[in-house]
């Protein structure tokens, strides 16, 4: 793992930026805290931050100097396919001295162009500075599991692997984009590559966005391809599994303690059973290291819910003894979760989630005290269909996102003239269209067969690139490198038209659990789905009223002007009396809304973002 950062002024020599550039660099010294390097050259300014977790060289940079210019390739994440990358390059007649990750990538684009990241298995986000053409391409993996930031200027760009470190560059000025406001209140729905600053955006996934002194372009090469599937569920069962553990071997790291997320569901317990089983073949004493999280008040305040119908700790332990795993549970109270939260929102530099980003926090701050590199099993729900809504026909019939809810949305309590201006529901309405414009069809499809496809695609552009984004920036505030093998492109290619019939045969994610039944305990093959773990506590839901009452009715607070006070207040008393019902996203209370409130009213402060 490592963070990227950059600057490229097309009209001026950065020769004398040089304590801007360490600036920049400076803020990704948690994702890199072993390696630094900062390189400028003419138009180009590239920092870069390492974290060692196999080869030292193959976090750095490489770059070359041809006929007096210098070619540069800065990457952070992991290349799985190392091996095969540096033989396609020797066999194509390119030089390899040292044999790193980030030679090779180098030596790729110089024989390939651009066109290099499609040879590429890996959970990435790189940056090339050709000086021969004076372009920048900034590039990210099929899938979007590592983040990349960049905005554009009157003559340059600014780039980082996040944004504080565009932010700490004095050229950014943060501002509210206005028109991004229903993702703020709602992340699940923001389009690929929108953020709620103005004139920031994040590299879509599975494309390369190419600078020149002339303007921007952008280019998919990759996306998901639609076909008929001609294997049975057995055989099906069969090439999940080896896709699996092709893919849990290839990002196993070597030389480090390895960790994994264990909450003893199927997703988690598969990928640690498979990881589990690799470290004894290459070494029978080499345990792997698994974690859960419990909070404190659950005895008290655990209430089950369709979405999280009972607790991890049991089931993850039972899986932890059939697995024969090193584990730990961390039991985290209300006061734990409300102590990082401020950490949590500086990991991400946006308005955060809360206690659900608080408890990752703390449960990744856990593993990296232990092990530099750990697994997880985010993802499945999106790949597989193990989310409520798959199984519901009446959600599946509503021509809308269907994990929205019906209770109370925030965007719905701006004041008057924000509300028409921004239209909430016309605007979840386009956002849903934009969606279901890009799902790839198949000729022929049953309608049934075709909505689920939408649906499919529906959750890996949503909720997926939300899950991805809270892991990264949890883990690596960290400096923990955590990876998601049911993210691999090729696993998620074969199953995405794998159809429901043999998806769903068996029940939730029966196909999954087909696929490794044989390894797993029965409990965790015959538990239901269960959604990552919150907090109960009434005590946290206090704490979320009373902080929300304050902001709404502080004239101070950069959000008066955006939300209609009387209105927004009348929904706090209601949640506070407990009018309010329904159940949010997780399985968690109404009260749980208002930390989008809360979160943007810190973040504001926090950071300077003004209003437009």
């Amino acid at each position: 793992m490592s963070g990227v950062v950059g600057w490229i002024d097309f009209r001026r020599d950065l020769g004398d930026q040089l304590g801007v550039l360490r600036s920049m660099t400076r803020t990704m010294a948690h994702r890199g805290p072993d390696t630094e390097d900062v390189w400028i050259g003419g138009n180009a300014a590239l920092g870069h931050r390492g974290l060692a977790t196999g080869r030292p060289d193959d976090v750095r940079p490489a770059r070359i100097t041809l006929g007096g210019d210098t070619v540069h390739v800065a990457h952070t994440g992991e290349v799985y396919n190392g091996d095969e990358l540096r033989r396609d390059v020797q066999a194509a007649g390119g030089a390899l001295r040292g044999g790193s990750t980030a030679e090779a990538l180098l030596q790729a684009y110089l024989l390939w162009g651009t066109d290099f990241v499609e040879r590429v298995n890996g959970a990435f986000a790189l940056a090339v500075w050709d000086g021969r053409t004076r372009r920048l391409h900034l590039g990210r993996d099929r899938v979007g599991v590592k983040p990349l930031y960049h905005h554009p200027y009157d003559g340059g760009v600014l780039f980082a692997s996040e944004p504080k470190g565009i932010l700490a560059n004095p050229l950014f000025r943060p501002r509210l984009e206005l028109s991004a406001l229903p993702v703020v209140l709602q992340p699940r729905l923001a389009r690929p590559g929108e953020t709620p600053l103005k004139d920031l955006y994040e590299v879509e996934p599975a494309h390369v966005v190419t600078y020149t002194a002339s303007g921007v372009t952008r280019r998919r090469y990759w996306q998901l391809v639609s076909e008929p599937h001609h294997d049975t569920f057995e055989e099906s069962a069969r090439t999940v599994r080896e896709l699996l553990d092709d893919t849990v071997r290839r990002q196993l790291a070597t030389g480090v303690p390895l960790g994994a997320m264990l909450s003893g569901g199927v997703d988690s317990t598969s990928v640690a059973a498979l990881a589990a089983s690799a470290l004894r073949k290459d070494d029978p004493d080499r345990r792997l290291a698994t974690f859960c999280v419990e909070f404190e008040s659950d005895p008290a305040h655990f209430v089950a819910t369709e979405l999280r119908p009972d607790l991890d700790a049991p089931y993850a332990a039972e899986a932890a003894a059939f697995l024969g795993t090193e584990h730990t549970t961390l039991t985290a109270s209300v006061q734990d979760l409300l102590d990082v939260v401020p950490a949590t929102r500086r990991a991400r530099d946006l308005p955060g989630w809360g206690q659900f980003d608080a408890s990752m926090y703390l449960i990744f701050q856990q593993i990296r005290a232990e092990c530099p590199v750990a697994l997880t099993g985010e993802a499945a729900d999106e790949v597989f269909g193990g989310y409520p809504y798959f199984f519901k026909p009446e959600a599946l019939a509503v021509d809308r996102f269907p994990w929205l809810f019906d209770g109370p949305k925030l965007s719905r309590y701006l004041v008057p003239d924000l509300l028409a201006e921004l239209d909430p529901e016309e605007d979840e309405r386009a956002r849903y269209a934009d969606v279901l414009a890009r799902v790839p069809r198949l000729p022929g499809e049953s309608p049934e067969d075709a909505r689920i496809r939408e649906v499919f695609f529906l959750g890996l552009a949503g909720p997926l690139s939300v899950i991805l984004d809270r892991k990264e920036r949890m883990s690596m505030a960290h400096g923990l490198d955590v990876r998601v093998p049911f993210c691999d492109h090729r696993l998620l290619q074969y199953v995405w038209n794998v159809p429901w019939e043999i998806k769903s045969r068996g029940g939730v994610k029966g196909l999954l659990k087909a696929a490794m039944a044989d390894i797993l305990p029965a409990s965790t093959v015959n538990r239901r789905k269960s959604a990552y773990p919150h907090v109960q506590n009434p005590a946290y839901d206090r704490t979320l009223v009373q902080e929300a009452t304050w902001i709404v009715n502080d004239d101070a607070s950069p959000l008066k002007p955006l939300f209609d006070t009387g209105r927004t207040n009348g929904l706090i008393q209601q949640i506070a009396a407990g009018a309010v019902h329904g159940e949010l996203p997780g399985g968690s209370n109404p009260a749980a809304i208002l930390i989008q409130l809360v979160e943007m009213r810190r973040w504001m402060d926090e950071y300077q973002v003004s209003l437009p």
